[in-house]
Parts: structure tokens; sequence; C-alpha cells
């Protein structure tokens, strides 16, 4: 899952905690707490984990979260596309059977 590595790093030094303290406190190995922080993500697990004992809402760990307006807009851009795109692809494909029927001979 994709993590706000800045909300967990703010809430860990808000505590005054070290990677480590916080691994601990966690129950999370010290790699764990680490691959978060520097490439932001993590398992559910270790989601749900770290919103416990940071004291944040799962809402505001995620990035990715369906709720937010940017991931609304992108799902409004692909409700959009992805019909343009199935039509487009069906007629290329389309019009490139009926050109090699042409070229064999069999249309």
């Amino acid at each position: 899952m994709d993590v706000s590595s800045e909300k967990v790093r703010q809430a860990r030094m808000a505590r005054g905690w070290t990677q480590q303290q916080l691994a601990e406190v966690a129950d999370l190995s010290l790699r764990t707490v680490q691959r978060v922080e520097n490439q932001s993500v993590a398992s559910n697990e270790t989601v749900s984990s770290l919103c416990a004992v940071l004291e944040i809402e799962r809402s505001e760990l995620l990035t990715n979260d369906p709720t937010r307006p940017e991931h609304q807009a992108a799902l409004k851009r692909m409700r959009l596309l992805l019909p343009i795109a199935g039509i487009i692809g069906a007629a290329m494909g389309s019009g490139a059977t009926i050109l090699l029927m042409r070229l064999l001979g069999s249309g």
C-alpha cells in the first residue's frame, strides 16, 4: 500500500521517537519502519500497526485512499477514457482484420 512517509516521520518525531523505538512500540522490524519512511510502502498489517501506535487515521496515512479528491478526479478521467480507448481499439482491430483479409485475397 502507498503511504505518506512524511506523516509517519512527522508523527514519530513529534513523539521524540527514533525509528528503532517506533519499530519496538509498533512490533515491527527496524527495516520495515525504514522502508515505510524511505519508500512510502507498507503492508496492510504494517499500516494498521502504525495507525494504532501513532494515533493516525488510515485515511490520513494512505495516499491511495479512494475518498481523497485527487483519487476521485482520476476515477472520473478513467471512466471517460476507458470506453473511448475500447472503441478505438475495436476499430483498429477491425480495420486491420479487413486489410489483412484483402491482402490475402480472402475478402
